[in-house]
């Protein structure tokens, strides 16, 4: 069996983009290692930003890894930049923020758990940073940087399929006019880059109860977050929405559908 590492901005972020994965990947007898950049201690919730949400959302890390069978949880001490995707809060962003870290520094302090783990994957996200987080961003050129170091042969980028994901918004905003249909036209990635499309209908239990761990996240800044909406959606239709999880591997030819996160064309 082979050694997969997540590598994730802050927690929580592993159960919207890869936890049907990860919880496959484990059931199939693979090493699954969870790593995260921050501690998440700036993020929206109902308790103020500091070092005690920092805590709280490591034990919801912990809590979710166990729901999806992770073999170690990492956390690599960055600060959480919390920055808004416009940059509003940077004025107090940690001295420590994981947005300003060198990433040189920090892709080999990554590529370490990759060489000592043996791995054989390592997921990332897109250049993007999916819907534009700093954060996200960074993760993606640590995690890019880290792969390199240690050779690490098979690097996704986790991802949400553009083409549906704006179809649903659209539809959507018909209902809810309050909804910024442009602001989600850049985010992710198109449908004709990815390359796996891994069907995680059997496992979204899995997914969902690694969602619920992360209580702190489903209210905060104006009241109910998208975590806390998407909690309360019926499992048959949860299971739908939220049965596929999308990578892009760099490299491929173009149109390569893979079904698996270790298969190769």
């Amino acid at each position: 069996m082979s050694t997969a590492v997540f590598f994730h901005a802050h927690p929580d972020d592993e159960a919207f983009l890869t936890a049907g994965t990860m919880a496959m990947l484990a059931h199939e007898g693979h090493r699954v290692v969870l790593v995260v950049a921050t501690a998440g201690e700036r993020g929206l919730a109902e308790l103020p930003r500091g070092d005690e949400l920092g805590r709280v959302r490591m034990d919801e890390l912990h809590a979710s890894a166990a729901a999806l069978g992770c073999a170690r949880v990492v956390q690599l001490g960055y600060g959480d930049s919390g920055l808004a995707i416009d940059g509003t809060d940077a004025d107090d962003r940690p001295d420590n923020a994981v947005i300003d870290a060198d990433i040189e520094e920090a892709a080999q302090r990554v590529a370490a758990i990759l060489k000592e783990e043996a791995a054989e994957l390592v997921t990332i996200y897109d250049p993007a940073g999916g819907y534009g987080h700093p954060d996200h961003v960074q993760v993606y050129r640590v995690g890019t940087r880290a792969a390199e170091i240690a050779g690490t042969p098979i690097v996704l980028e986790a991802t949400v399929n553009r083409d549906l994901l704006l179809h649903g918004v659209r539809l959507a905003a018909r209902f809810y006019p309050s909804i910024d249909v442009r602001s989600f036209e850049r985010a992710y990635s198109p449908g004709d880059t990815i390359t796996h499309r891994v069907n995680v209908r059997r496992y979204t239990r899995k997914k969902r109860a690694a969602m619920a761990a992360h209580a702190t996240q489903t209210t905060g800044g104006d009241g109910e977050r998208t975590l806390g909406a998407m909690l309360k959606i019926p499992h048959p239709l949860y299971r739908y929405v939220f049965g596929t999880e999308w990578y892009v591997r760099r490299g491929l030819p173009p149109g390569t559908r893979l079904r698996h996160p270790f298969d190769n064309p």
